[in-house]
């Protein structure tokens, strides 16, 4: 690439210290420099001072020196089967012994050492007084153990003097793969957005037992192997809710929106005069919201939460108040932390920015002591994750009682709201002054804001990952497979500094290493399948390095082109065999509107388009004609067919493709027409709270899928 106008080589060099991208190539393939403004604004979230070239240079030096101020790095990352390599650094000339501590019990010793030549430095390094300081390198054996280890090393000065140092060293999976429940064969399941699929028993918004109930119904009718549903994700605690579930409080605990009130444990045995009160909010809830054509999670949540909060002050029997100590226990830090934000937020609103200054940091005094003088507000919010954590273990446990190899697959927004529980609970990991989205691509060409604050990678590193870590395996615990977001947000984000707009962003690297290693090492332990949403712009290698780990990609039909050959709709034989394959997705209108041309009309409406009107329906039109072409050639489309046969045929077509998992929207099942989300949005269109209707637009409840022979139909298509 031709060098970088506007930046000095010292900030140039600064920025790839930092994993910064200087320039880029855009979705049209044109290379892009990235504005000095830019540049300086990421690093200065980083706490790095480049303003000037003195300042960049200074930063420059100190972050190269960076490494020979502490003996271990804070984090290392392997993979199973390969050797690593690790440098050490210690006063020259002291005597070293470095070692590891299994995650199992147990103690490697004996690594061996590695010819290292550098010169020793002078500064201050890790030990008083300073000195020159040497660098020893150690070979990482390529025999250890999957887990979490710690790495150790200690050093011996002339006058015996020990200084000691450790760094959690994590030995990922080689190869996840699917789980051996699925073994070699192709499986299918159907897509949801939970929220929007109600049944005559629940509030106003679909919850974990309708989740439940269309889990055991497909399998035990149509074999499916997995549903697919939207993030669960904890919203605000009281309204007015977020609607999207991808940008949500916190990633790590759910929303206790999807609780079924009625199957507490609790509710059973509660006074009559409890029970009546619970179906009297219930009842007024379901008149509030007669006609109404749009899903409420304001007033759904209103009354869920008021029925809850009366069952929580019935007493529990002893035995499950244990299993409520030994849950809070398990959960641990976190756990505290997300419900006393969360009783906090009740009061105060959730933008805790605004917030008392004493209030906004979990770890102060003033925080502590609100909590121990408001234990029971506190003890409520963790005991509706605890109540989550049941609902969701029943609903995985009768999905595989079903016959379901996988269960249910969850989805792992990209990010958390910067006012919610995750950023306050856990500010000091994530970059101020920034948000993540997208650059300009095809489907939104003025680029993406998802007012989301990014992970700062330096941070992570100090924390052992520990976030990311604790966040996956919550989801895990009751899941056969996760769904990643925008999965390339791995290895890269599109950082945007506040008040620049998305087209003025750029990529920050992440150590995809760690990040997609402690998915992979967490997925492995829950024997549970990764999926990663690897549409739009990706870099080549990175879908080669997903691909070598054994975690899938995700294919769109419409999207998929034989980009490498003359740009037709791509063959069956050359789909890729480990991927989520499916038809449509939540970001596109169903496909029954997609065929007549609905998004590009609704992009226009909504004036999401760059290119003129006509010049973009004109090429839609193009390609939906050479899908079509493309189906009647394979014989799954007979000519003349209706709307809801070549829904059908375009199905059908994903059979013929070597893609080892199949998915099916549960819009496209009933018929639906309306888009759950146009990218770019936010109040020109109801997103996120479109509920589940019919070609007519009418409302489907659960009990009507089930009744239904044209999901039937088309259940039976991926049924074989």
């Amino acid at each position: 690439m031709a060098a970088v106008p506007d930046l000095d080589p010292a900030l140039r060099a600064l920025a790839d210290a930092y994993g910064i991208a200087t320039e880029y190539w855009d979705w049209q393939g044109r290379h892009v420099v990235v504005a000095r403004e830019t540049v300086e604004a990421v690093l200065a979230a980083l706490d790095v001072d480049a303003s000037t070239p003195e300042a960049a240079h200074a930063a420059l030096e100190a972050r190269e020196q960076e490494p020979w101020t502490r003996m271990l790095p804070p984090f290392v990352a392997l993979r199973a089967g390969r050797t690593g390599r690790v440098d050490v650094h210690l006063r020259d000339g002291d005597g070293l012994r470095v070692w590891i501590d299994l995650e199992t019990g147990g103690v490697w010793e004996h690594l061996r050492q590695l010819e290292n030549w550098t010169p020793a430095r002078h500064l201050d390094g890790p030990y008083p007084g300073g000195g020159p300081v040497g660098e020893a390198t150690f070979e990482l054996p390529d025999a250890l153990p999957l887990g979490y280890h710690t790495l150790r090393a200690s050093s011996t000065d002339a006058a015996g003097q020990l200084h000691e140092a450790s760094a959690r060293l994590v030995v990922t999976p080689a190869w996840l793969g699917f789980p051996a429940s699925v073994g070699e064969r192709r499986t299918w399941g159907v897509a949801t957005q939970l929220y929007s699929v109600t049944s005559e028993q629940s509030w106003g918004v679909g919850d974990l037992v309708d989740l439940e109930d269309l889990a055991v119904w497909s399998a035990a009718t149509s074999g499916a192997d997995h549903v697919l549903v939207n993030p669960l994700h904890a919203a605000e605690p009281v309204p007015p809710l977020e609607p999207s579930p991808y940008l949500p409080t916190s990633r790590r605990f759910a929303n206790p929106l999807y609780l079924r009130v009625e199957r507490i444990p609790e509710h059973a045995t509660a006074p009559d005069a409890v029970r009546a009160e619970v179906a009297r909010l219930r009842a007024d809830l379901a008149a509030r919201l007669e006609g109404v054509d749009a899903i409420d999670r304001d007033a759904a949540w209103t009354a869920k939460r008021a029925a809850l909060q009366a069952l929580f002050a019935v007493p529990r029997t002893a035995g499950r108040e244990a299993a409520f100590a030994a849950y809070r226990a398990r959960e641990g830090s976190g756990l505290q932390d997300f419900a006393t934000w969360s009783a906090l937020a009740v009061g105060l609103g959730p933008d805790w920015p605004t917030w008392p200054e004493a209030l906004r940091h979990p770890g102060s005094p003033a925080v502590l002591a609100w909590a121990r003088e408001h234990e029971d507000e506190v003890a409520f919010e963790c005991w509706l994750q605890w109540a989550l954590d049941e609902q969701l273990d029943g609903t995985q446990a009768a999905a595989l009682r079903a016959g379901m190899r996988l269960g249910v697959m969850h989805d792992l927004a990209v990010g958390v709201n910067p006012r919610g529980a995750d950023a306050w609970s856990l500010q000091d990991t994530y970059a101020r002054g920034i948000t993540v989205g997208a650059p300009p691509d095809p489907y939104n060409q003025h680029g993406q804001d998802w007012s989301q604050p990014p992970w700062r990678p330096d941070r992570l590193a100090e924390a052992a990952y520990e976030p990311w870590r604790a966040m996956v395996s919550t989801i895990l615990r009751h899941a056969g497979g996760i769904r990643v977001d925008h999965v390339i947000g791995l290895f890269r984000l599109w950082w945007i500094p506040q008040g620049l707009g998305p087209k003025a962003g750029t990529y920050v690297r992440l150590d995809h290493e760690a990040m997609v290693g402690i998915l992979a090492l967490e997925a492995h332990r829950a024997e549970a399948l990764v999926v990663g949403e690897d549409l739009g712009t990706v870099e080549p290698w990175v879908r080669d390095d997903l691909r070598s780990r054994g975690i899938l990609g995700t294919s769109i039909l419409w999207f998929e082109f034989d980009f490498d050959g003359d740009g037709s709709p791509l063959a069956p034989e050359l789909w890729r065999e480990y991927c989520l394959a499916s038809v449509t997705t939540h970001d596109l209108p169903p496909t029954t509107a997609y065929l007549a041309g609905d998004h590009v009309r609704l992009r226009e409406r909504l004036g999401v388009l760059t290119r003129p009107f006509e010049e973009e329906l004109a090429l839609d039109e193009a390609e939906r004609g050479a899908w079509l072409d493309t189906l009647r050639a394979h014989g799954v489309l007979a000519d003349g067919a209706d709307v809801e046969e070549t829904v059908q045929a375009l199905h059908r077509y994903l059979t013929l493709t070597p893609s080892r998992l199949l998915n099916l929207a549960l819009t496209d099942a009933v018929g639906d027409r309306r888009a759950q989300n146009q990218p770019g949005t936010t109040d020109e269109y109801p997103n996120w709270r479109v509920p589940l209707t019919d070609a007519d637009g009418r409302p489907v409840r659960l009990e009507d899928v089930f009744r239904s022979p044209r999901v039937r139909a088309l259940l039976a298509v991926l049924e074989g």
